[in-house]
């Protein structure tokens, strides 16, 4: 019965050991795509006023002044 138990406890904290690790496995995956998640907001950021800053543009450059303004 000693042995069963032993048996037992060693294979219990073989698969806990193999948890441990693929939980920090995945805890480095979910900080990665965080980090990358972050970049991307950022550049979705730049873009968009990038965007606006060109639809601006566009738009004063097709806005021209009534000829008694110039």
């Amino acid at each position: 019965m000693a042995d069963e138990n032993s048996s037992r406890l060693e294979k219990l904290e073989s698969h806990l050991a193999h948890l441990e690790h693929q939980v920090e496995q995945l805890n480095a995956v979910v900080i990665e795509q965080v980090k990358m998640l972050e970049r991307l907001k950022k550049e979705v950021q730049r873009q968009s006023t990038a965007m606006q800053t060109l639809e601006l543009e566009r738009i004063k450059a097709n806005n021209q002044k009534p000829p008694h303004y110039q």
